[in-house]
């Protein structure tokens, strides 16, 4: 998905955040059960601060976060959002920026990461308030489950193995076929972390989790279970559920 594509995901969906919010911000919200709608806005406005200084400073800002308890969240957001999106357009997105994922260390890397938390905390605040999902691109979709499955699950179960002590196996774990359109990952656990092959959606396995993009974009980040083909062994299955718990919380 190419960065043009990302930003204007990134302002639908925090135009839809923020429209949302301003119907009710004392809903609760489901999926994240300590938060309110106002939590999640002051959530998003709070990363998004963030992610600007990250760019502006060339390093992770200290001390973090500022003070911002007296500020109305709408309006945080907002000023946190035109801030984020002055420093995306100022910069190219193979511009050096400081970031968590080692291998990717550029703007592009926050335009990408912005555009899917921001679709994800979409889908929070309409779960709060409207009960329902509204659509999201396929293309978006598609590039989420690669984000969340190579980046968080993968590098990150590597990179912060005492996180995922918890959840990981004492021994390598058969593999579980991630699948949806034309698309496939190999997602196996080992003791030292999460590995991942890429795969088709024919390819046999164990245990699959198999279904349209955006389904499994929602199962993989645990919005939601409709939708999703889920098949085959299941304690490998609740492994795996147990990892992206520990990879997305």
């Amino acid at each position: 998905m190419d960065y043009p594509q990302l930003l204007e995901c990134l302002a639908a969906d925090s135009t839809q955040l923020r429209r949302l919010a301003s119907r009710d911000r004392s809903a609760p919200v489901p999926s994240c059960p300590q938060w309110t709608v106002d939590d999640l806005v002051r959530h998003v406005g709070e990363v998004y601060l963030h992610k600007t200084e990250c760019m502006r400073q060339q390093r992770f800002p200290e001390p973090w976060p500022p003070d911002i308890a007296g500020e109305d969240s709408l309006e945080l957001l907002d000023r946190a959002y035109q801030g984020l999106t002055e420093e995306f357009a100022a910069r190219a997105p193979g511009a050096p920026a400081v970031t968590w994922y080692e291998p990717e260390q550029t703007v592009g890397f926050w335009i990408r990461r912005m555009a899917q938390e921001t679709v994800m905390h979409r889908v929070d605040a309409e779960l709060a308030v409207a009960g329902e999902v509204s659509e999201i691109p396929e293309e978006l979709a598609v590039d989420g489950i690669d984000e969340v499955l190579e980046r968080f699950l993968v590098y990150g179960s590597h990179r912060w193995t005492e996180d995922f002590a918890p959840v990981l196996p004492e021994r390598d774990q058969p593999p579980v076929l991630v699948a949806t359109d034309g698309y496939g990952w190999l997602v196996r656990a080992t003791p030292d972390g999460a590995t991942i092959d890429i795969a088709t959606p024919r390819t046999t396995a164990p245990a699959s989790v198999c279904g349209d993009p955006v389904p499994l974009l929602l199962w993989l980040w645990r919005r939601a279970d409709d939708g999703v083909e889920v098949e085959g062994d299941q304690g490998i299955i609740d492994e795996l559920r147990a990892l992206l718990c520990a990879a997305t919380q």
